[in-house]
């Protein structure tokens, strides 16, 4: 009996230390294909990633922002529709096609989209993938403007510097890899300068059995607490502190213009 016991101890311990091998492994391939924002001066900009904690479900959500001029930013956050190894490759591919239609073109959020979209499905088989491609433009009298179109996924979270907060409700687009011959259409807010621009996906939300409206509402109750934080303190903190249950991977980015 002594034996039997012993063998099946062994067993358990092999099988704790090949989980563990496993999410660490899985872990360390989603961050290799999360991206390193590059520099954005003079805007601020920070963003994080944390993979769900189940080893075998990798996820499909992603970000990025670069500037397309001196003055104008672009930042994306998108999920690709799946948990596993062809989610990962896909999100992969899709973040790369974007980067490179923004780097080609000064076209308005919906354009890229929908170009996007067009070259997902003649090239690829990109399961459906929710994103919100977002614009920071100067205007002539020292603020900014946010444009933007969202492919089925969450809006944008603005915070101003007197920390109040919205969300920019506008009616979705569909998601990619739907239909690309229905029209995409763009968004425009006033920005104030200094306030902040917060893209997620829905794995900082989300809680089964719960209404999204609460996690909604709740992130807005912690973004406005940590408002003054610097950008990644701020990023930081909604990770460590997010309203969902935590079982999805999920993903934030923050974006912040010039305060002059």
């Amino acid at each position: 009996m002594l034996v039997a016991l012993a063998g099946a101890a062994g067993l358990a311990i092999d099988d704790a230390r090949l989980f563990h091998h496993l999410r660490r492994d899985a872990e360390e391939f989603q961050r290799l294909l999360a991206p390193r924002l590059p520099n954005l001066s003079p805007f601020q900009a920070a963003a994080a990633y944390r993979p769900a904690p189940t080893p075998s479900l990798l996820g499909g959500d992603w970000y990025d922002a670069l500037l397309v001029s001196e003055d104008t930013c672009a930042a994306v956050i998108g999920d690709v529709l799946g948990h596993d190894v062809h989610a990962a490759a896909a999100m992969s591919q899709t973040r790369h096609m974007l980067r490179m239609l923004l780097y080609d073109s000064n076209s308005p959020p919906s354009n890229i989209l929908a170009r996007l979209d067009r070259a997902l499905q003649a090239i690829t088989d990109t399961p459906v993938t929710t994103a919100c491609l977002a614009r920071l433009e100067p205007t002539a009298t020292g603020t900014w403007t946010l444009r933007w179109s969202v492919a089925g996924h969450c809006p944008p979270l603005l915070i101003t510097p007197d920390r109040q907060a919205q969300y920019l409700f506008v009616e979705p687009d569909v998601p990619l890899g739907v239909d690309s011959t229905l029209p995409r259409h763009d968004h425009t807010h006033p920005v104030p300068a200094g306030s902040t621009i917060l893209l997620f996906t829905d794995g900082l939300i989300e809680y089964p059995r719960r209404p999204i409206d609460i996690g909604l509402e709740r992130l807005v109750a912690l973004a406005t607490e940590h408002a003054d934080l610097p950008l990644h303190a701020f990023v930081q903190a909604l990770m460590d502190r997010h309203p969902s249950d935590g079982r999805d991977d999920l993903a934030v980015l923050a974006l912040r213009p010039p305060s002059a």
